[in-house]
């Protein structure tokens, strides 16, 4: 995996988490689950980084 990629996808991940507690807080659900979505692709993203450093080992 490179780094600019685990970078970015840690990112994404973290951008997601906060998108998720503000819209919790805030009582908007669209956000809540913007931030449960931007989530799931970079958790998407850094399983094909895993899978890609697996093969070329």
């Amino acid at each position: 995996m490179g780094v600019e990629d685990k970078f970015n996808n840690t990112a994404e991940n973290t951008g997601g988490k906060i998108k998720e507690g503000v819209g919790r807080a805030t009582d908007d659900e669209q956000l809540e689950a913007e931030g449960r979505g931007d989530q799931m692709s970079a958790n998407l993203k850094q399983a094909g980084e895993k899978i890609k450093d697996a093969f070329r080992k």
